[in-house]
């Protein structure tokens, strides 16, 4: 993922100079830094209010231990951005973009470009950049067989493929399962690619829909993407994206409210992403071993579900989700904060929002599911919008090539609703015509409001 570097966790390390920090330090012991001013992060809440001011619903759910689930206001913060600006945001900043001065060649935009690629460490590496004529990957079209049942050759479409995956024409590598995933499921899809510059898809998704206790429907879309400096970040997408998934389509028919159920599953993914580090055979002694963890699978994950009038989204990591409306005269939105470095730094007033993601730091999470993590906590909120519009959930192999919600709104088609799958792939074409330096994963998630008098107890106060 683009996350290349993961930190100890906001508070862990020194704002000012990165090294680690021991608890109850009041300042620096390599820099000497004040850590009073640096402040404490905010409760969880939503980022911005969408639309006219709305009666909230009572949230009549109740979470796995009979408490009541509590329902965030949409307008308990102003419209802000992650620098604090009012949304929506206008700017498309990139980190170490293909030809910015600190850039080396063939680097990833998020990649530090003083840190050379670690195979040994992350299974990892960067192709060369694509030669001019390659095959795009949305083009490959599905793989075509012979009479016999072998495939054939992706690159050339004469040679036939060895069981190795390689063709035995003109020795291509064929692209495997993983690199370019679609679904579709009604009204929400999803599209993963590997890109343009990794070898493999450390990204994963998963879109569903069930059914709330009286019958209305509840739609999901989660994305995860692995944290490429961790080991089998693969892995651990897979696993955060399906526990996820699974625990939703479980508690939202029992008549959990959605925003408690997001919180569960985020918990969820956490707890089967950290079951990865977990050694066979070695028992609870290896939970104390401070050497088991170290570089434990990770992933950052966000997702959002739409049920009963309501919009739900909950993320850790750096990871995104955006709010489009189908009249495009109203405002687009970002609805997530990032666990970053440099989101660190705005709100901590230590810098500029473009002084932090010209930082090649910037990119380097405080916050991601994983053995090794300081401590997981997990970002919910809701929201009612007073209009149609569509939710874009994605990696930030995406949203580094449309940071701005209006530029995501741009980037968009303007029937996304209605073509929730053709809209995904022009996304991940848009990022993969930017250069696709990243895993690209997005998932759209039509929102239609009801109509007067329909819906469930979650939009009835």
């Amino acid at each position: 993922m683009g996350s290349q570097m993961h930190q100890s966790a906001a508070g862990a390390t020194c704002p000012s100079c990165t090294e680690p920090l021991e608890t109850g330090d009041l300042f620096c012991g390599a820099c000497g830094y004040d850590l009073s001013v640096v402040p404490a992060p905010p409760d969880d809440h939503p980022t911005i209010a969408m639309g006219t001011p709305v009666e909230w619903p009572t949230a009549t759910g109740t979470d796995s231990s009979g408490v009541p689930a509590s329902a965030h206001l949409p307008g308990d913060l102003p419209g802000t951005d992650s620098g604090g600006g009012p949304l929506p945001a206008s700017a498309v900043r990139y980190d170490d973009p293909p030809g910015a001065p600190n850039a080396s060649p063939g680097a990833s935009p998020n990649a530090s470009p003083a840190a050379p690629p670690n195979p040994s460490s992350s299974g990892d590496f960067e192709l060369p950049a694509p030669e001019a004529g390659a095959a795009d990957p949305r083009a490959a079209g599905p793989v075509a067989t012979t009479a016999s049942g072998s495939k054939v050759c992706v690159a050339c479409r004469a040679g036939h493929v060895d069981t190795d995956g390689y063709c035995e024409n003109c020795g291509h590598a064929q692209p495997r399962e993983r690199d370019h995933m679609e679904q579709e499921l009604g009204s929400v899809a999803a599209v993963s690619d590997r890109g343009l510059r990794h070898h493999r898809n450390e990204d994963s998704f998963a879109v569903s829909s069930t059914a709330l206790p009286d019958g209305s429907p509840a739609v999901v879309a989660i994305v995860c993407d692995g944290v490429s400096s961790a080991t089998r970040p693969d892995e651990a997408s897979e696993a955060a994206a399906s526990a996820a998934n699974e625990l939703l389509l479980e508690s939202l028919p029992r008549g959990t409210h959605p925003q408690q159920a997001m919180h569960e599953a985020i918990v969820a993914a956490s707890e089967a992403v950290n079951s990865l580090a977990r050694e066979p055979g070695q028992g609870e002694a290896m939970e104390h071993d401070p050497h088991h963890h170290q570089n434990a699978p990770a992933c950052t994950i966000v997702g959002a579900v739409t049920a009963g009038g309501l919009l739900v989204v909950g993320w850790v990591g750096d990871s995104r989700a955006y709010w489009v409306p189908d009249d495009r005269s109203g405002a687009p939105a970002r609805l997530t904060e990032d666990d970053s470095w440099a989101a660190q730094m705005v709100a901590a007033g230590l810098m500029s929002e473009a002084e932090a993601y010209a930082d090649e730091r910037a990119h380097a999470i405080t916050g991601w599911l994983g053995a090794d993590a300081y401590e997981l906590e997990p970002h919910t909120a809701s929201f009612k919008p007073d209009r149609s519009g569509v939710v874009v959930v994605c990696t930030d192999g995406l949203w580094n090539y449309a940071e701005g919600a209006e530029d995501m709104a741009r980037a968009i088609p303007g029937d996304a609703a209605g073509r929730p799958l053709h809209s995904a792939q022009v996304l991940v074409g848009h990022a993969l015509d930017g250069g696709g330096h990243d895993n690209v994963t997005v998932a759209v998630l039509p929102f239609a409001v009801p109509h007067q008098g329909a819906g469930s107890a979650y939009n009835r106060a």
